[in-house]
């Protein structure tokens, strides 16, 4: 463990140097070479978790010794690393566009019809059409194992609705296979909010039909062609408001989900007159100070709801759901609306919607008005991936100045970094800080390459009213204590494990504990740890703190856990995820959305 960089052969994949450029500087001691690190964590999966690793050189592992023993050669071991050697791919960037997707459902083909979910149970309204099981005998026969002894859902609202299809079942299925229901806690948890921003099944029906009627964004769009001035951005925020805060809102009524009040769908057409029109009064906007607040930023596939309950957690104070197609939205796309959901934690909520043109933006910024709990909207200008920058939307904005104007007037230069360099090198601040000074009075937040306390500081010194953390999260989410201590958390792998439990209990609430529930939830797992294995720890760093573009080196953590924390294999983040959720299906496979270097 104590292997320096000239015993390993110098730079490269062999070994780290400490001065190595690109390369956080690990303490000798826990230097290593990729073999060794790859050796060390085959070695012994069984007993490694609970051993201690030694501050030397690792010895060999005990497996690795057995079947030498066993009569086996060195030369076929080298051809094993050898082959691991092979089976690594070059260095890549961008994303997998060609990964295989497998949908959970197909890890449960013989699924139980809901009607036998529903309590009291109800007859299947398709009959002989259902294309789900009607069978119990023959779902219980082929139901996989459960996963644990308890349920998430059963403890936490004293009732779980996925009854006998839950991969927990066993913690609230009577003698009899009835589902157990504790009163007690079920009555507290009827106290207290729920998940708002869900979408009304009516909603939905008349946004696919196209019956949803835009009265307010029409006549904005009409000012706006014939206005040289464009006006359609303070429109755009002004429907994004809090619903009914003046008499000219008063008519729409509250279509939503859980948690928002429920009436009658959408209104059909009728004549407005002028005082009907989104006004641009100042006392229209909803006036929001969030100076001087840590906001997580929008994270596309990572930043879903138990993502956000986790950083909330650790001192978060705006969050932000993921980027929400608006055509999508206004086709009344289920999974699009389930970015919007936001959980009764998130006591400062805003969402990011992505669009290319002012009508959709705008219609959208209606639909949103009537029909959710929302704080804010931030308007994605700088989002640099092929399939949003080729529609013309995300950062091609920037290049489209009389659409971008149309959408938010007079802030196309208002980026940290350019759509070519990616993450390939680091943010201009000294360019935010002249944004800054631009802006003045307007509020101007600014992120990038933030990834500890100093980070932080630095940013703040630029002017800005405040910073966003966007890539810092997903590496550690602890940052925003870090910031608000001003310290460095030389944080456990018990600790970090301990967070990534809470992450499943989170998600199994979320998206539920039956095998479609988990299964997403251990994706989402598996997405997070293919940017969480970047982080390196405090205590194994030569000097804190780690910058945002260092990689982490090959390095033998103070425990197993540590160190197989630290691996960019897939295999080795599915070995985590079955930590916490059992067992993968057979035939389970992944591959993160992002490229990296070392995944198989």
């Amino acid at each position: 463990m104590a292997e320096t960089a000239a015993e390993s052969g110098g730079g490269g994949d062999s070994g780290v140097g400490a001065c190595e450029r690109g390369v956080a500087p690990i303490k000798a001691q826990y230097r290593t070479t990729k073999e060794r690190f790859h050796e060390y964590l085959d070695g012994d999966k069984q007993e490694g978790a609970c051993q201690e690793v030694p501050t030397g050189d690792p010895a060999e592992p005990g497996a690795k010794r057995i079947r030498l023993e066993d009569g086996q050669e060195n030369g076929k071991t080298e051809v094993a690393i050898e082959s691991r050697e092979r089976q690594v791919p070059k260095r890549a960037r961008g994303q997998n566009k060609s990964r295989p997707h497998v949908k959970p459902a197909h890890y449960d083909k013989d699924r139980l019809c809901p009607s036998f979910l529903q309590e009291p149970a109800t007859p299947c309204a398709f009959g002989d059409r259902c294309r789900f099981l009607h069978d119990v005998g023959r779902y219980l026969e082929t139901k996989p194992a459960d996963l644990g002894p308890r349920c998430v859902l059963f403890e936490t609202f004293g009732r779980c609705p996925f009854s006998m299809t839950c991969r927990f079942a066993g913690a609230h299925l009577g003698p009899e296979g009835q589902n157990l229901v504790q009163e007690e806690v079920v009555a507290r948890c009827a106290q207290l909010p729920s998940v708002r921003n869900g979408l009304d099944r009516a909603l939905q029906q008349q946004l696919r039909k196209r019956q949803v009627c835009f009265e307010r964004a029409e006549q904005a769009l009409n000012r706006l062609t014939q206005s040289p001035m464009p006006t359609v951005v303070p429109e755009t925020t002004v429907a994004m408001a809090t619903p009914k805060q003046n008499s000219c809102h008063a008519q729409l009524d509250t279509v939503g989900g859980a948690g928002t009040p429920q009436s009658s769908p959408v209104p059909t057409c009728g004549p407005l007159t002028d005082e009907d029109v989104i006004r641009l009064r100042p006392c229209e906007k909803k006036r929001l100070d969030i100076s001087g607040k840590l906001y997580l930023a929008p994270l596309t596939t990572c930043g879903n709801l138990p993502f956000r309950r986790i950083c909330k957690r650790f001192g978060a104070d705006v969050t932000c759901g993921e980027m929400a197609v608006c055509t999508n939205l206004l086709q009344g796309q289920m999974s699009e609306w389930a970015l919007l959901k936001r959980h009764p934690c998130e006591d400062i909520f805003g969402v990011q919607l992505e669009g290319a043109f002012p009508d959709t933006m705008t219609k959208c910024a209606e639909l949103l008005n009537r029909t959710i709990d929302v704080d804010f909207v931030d308007i994605n200008v700088g989002c640099p991936i092929d399939l949003v920058y080729k529609k013309g939307g995300g950062c091609a904005l920037m290049n489209r100045s009389a659409k971008f104007q149309q959408i938010v007037r007079g802030v196309n230069e208002l980026h940290g970094r350019s759509r070519e360099q990616r993450y390939t090198r680091l943010a201009d601040w000294p360019y935010i800080e002249q944004c800054a000074k631009v802006a003045s009075p307007m509020p101007l937040f600014g992120n990038g390459d933030i990834l500890s306390f100093e980070d932080a500081n630095c940013a703040m010194q630029t002017g800005v009213a405040g910073i966003m953390v966007a890539r810092g999260a997903l590496l550690k989410p602890w940052l925003f204590t870090e910031i608000k201590e001003q310290r460095h958390w030389d944080i456990s792998s018990s600790e970090r494990l301990d967070i990534l439990r809470d992450f499943t209990h989170y998600g199994l609430e979320h998206w539920g504990s039956d095998t479609q529930g988990v299964e997403r939830t251990r994706r989402f797992l598996l997405e997070w740890l293919s940017f969480l294995c970047r982080y390196v720890p405090v205590g194994l760093l030569e000097r804190p703190p780690q910058r945002i573009n260092e990689r982490p080196p090959y390095y033998l953590g103070r425990d197993y856990l540590e160190t197989l924390m630290a691996s960019q294999q897939a295999a080795d983040w599915i070995r985590i995820s079955e930590m916490l959720l059992g067992p993968v299906p057979p035939g389970f496979v992944f591959l993160p959305k992002h490229k990296a270097n070392a995944y198989k």
